[in-house]
């Protein structure tokens, strides 16, 4: 009979880290669930996880919830056991390791040499008896093992990944209209776009949805090519304090208590216009990841102005190539990405902008899962209001325009209900939604203010 070496020679902060990625990383245990047993860990609570994981995937082809592994739990007679169970699952899923890749790479390595080592010594006894077709078959199964195995969504097996909440893992927005439409928000892989006119408030647009996702406690990742880090670092304090824009810099000890309240993390990041890539920002992202912080969602400030990756005579093949890197690298790393374009000179006359005003290049619209506009005339600017339309959604209806009651002081915005241009432009209050930013038409900032961290920031 073999002996399986156990891993405790890597001791049990490594297990715990192993167990981790085996809970979360449907990829992993996808790889490596026929060639891992609960006998290579040394404690019994961690036994009986790794049986109830490889139980759970056997069955449902997907890690298992905490909640299917709490009812298991409750099955247990030995309170004992359960008590330590408990305290191991606590452990592993709030374990957040920087060297994730090289455990489960270690991992696999040595579940893989476990293998053939049991093949190669059951071998001796099949050579004795002279099945060398067994031994054959019994060593290529050892080297198959462990092996990726990912072929994609397999319809009829995966059903329940489909069906996890936290598939998709949506970031919501502060507005309730746009995450009823997009299914909670943005999720990871999404790419969304912001169209409107210079000067129209795309950029205070991005500031509320990087904002109030740090409100949530998310990390965000701010690229900005057109203004100054330490700039856009004052838009957000006049967005998390209420104080306009202009008269921030004067009034930092009174920004300062409501930036301790803020749960996750802002980096913003600047790079000069048409020299830094897509390739530019992936190293930067990398980086962060390195350094321990690792972004939720990135907003890009604008995917027009990067460079391109190739040498183009067309500029609109150039701003179709980062489209579809910034695309293409949202589905890598598995995180939402939003970002603004200018709509052409037709459309910033517009009451309403379609997606045939892109400027640039059409084919963006193609490329984005979302993507709404800003229309904001010079008599909105005077009155902080304006619309915004749902130009494409992958996720639902789109076609819509809502009304949009808009401080571009301190970046507060409200998507108010349904316009209607039969009505010039008038809103039943009786269609308004409750909505995180709900305030009266007069658009109290102090009142906004309030609100804003009684839902979204307080403990």
């Amino acid at each position: 009979m073999t002996t399986l070496a156990s891993l405790n020679q890597y001791g049990n902060s490594f297990q715990t880290k192993v167990i981790a990625s085996l809970l979360t990383n449907d990829k992993f245990l996808k790889t490596i669930h026929d060639v891992v047993t609960p006998d290579y860990f040394d404690s019994q609570s961690n036994k009986w996880i790794i049986e109830e994981i490889l139980k759970y995937y056997k069955k449902y082809h997907t890690t298992p919830t905490m909640e299917a592994l709490q009812v298991e739990m409750k099955k247990l007679e030995n309170d004992v056991l359960k008590i330590a169970i408990k305290e191991q699952l606590r452990e592993s899923y709030q374990q957040t390791s920087e060297d994730k890749d090289y455990v489960e790479d270690e991992f696999s390595t040595f579940c893989k040499n476990q293998s053939l080592k049991s093949a190669l010594l059951t071998s001796v006894d099949l050579l004795n008896a002279g099945s060398f077709d067994d031994i054959r078959n019994l060593i290529n199964d050892a080297l198959q093992a462990g092996r990726e195995k990912d072929l994609g969504h397999e319809y009829l097996k995966d059903m329940e990944t489909r069906y996890r909440a936290d598939t998709r893992s949506p970031i919501p927005t502060p507005w309730d209209h746009i995450n009823d439409l997009t299914q909670g928000g943005l999720g990871g892989g999404d790419l969304s776009l912001i169209f409107g006119n210079p000067g129209g408030g795309k950029s205070w647009l991005l500031v509320a949805i990087g904002a109030y996702a740090a409100s949530l406690g998310y990390n965000v990742l701010h690229y900005t090519l057109e203004l100054g880090e330490a700039y856009v670092g004052l838009r957000y304090d006049a967005f998390f304090s209420g104080i306009p824009f202009g008269k921030v810099i004067h009034n930092r000890e009174k920004v300062e208590p409501y930036l301790d309240k803020v749960k996750g993390n802002i980096v913003i990041k600047e790079f000069p216009m048409y020299k830094a890539s897509m390739t530019t920002l992936e190293s930067h992202y990398n980086q962060c990841i390195d350094e321990g912080l690792e972004p939720d969602i990135i907003l890009i400030d604008y995917v027009d102005l990067l460079a391109s990756p190739k040498s183009r005579k067309d500029r609109k093949q150039e701003i179709d190539d980062n489209y579809a890197a910034a695309k293409g690298w949202a589905r890598e790393i598995n995180k939402p990405i939003w970002t603004p374009s200018q709509v052409n000179r037709a459309g910033a006359k517009d009451d309403v902008i379609e997606g045939d005003k892109a400027a640039g290049s059409y084919d963006k619209m193609m490329i984005a899962d979302f993507a709404l506009s800003l229309s904001r005339k010079k008599n909105d600017k005077v009155s902080n209001g304006g619309r915004i339309h749902v130009m494409k959604n992958r996720f639902g209806m789109d076609g819509m325009t809502y009304k949009v009651n808009m401080d571009t002081s301190t970046g507060h915005i409200e998507v108010l209900a349904a316009y209607d241009d039969a009505d010039d432009m008038e809103f039943s209050e009786a269609s308004k939604p409750k909505s995180q930013f709900n305030t009266q038409d007069s658009f109290n900032k102090k009142d906004l203010q309030q609100k804003f961290f009684e839902l979204n920031i307080s403990e």
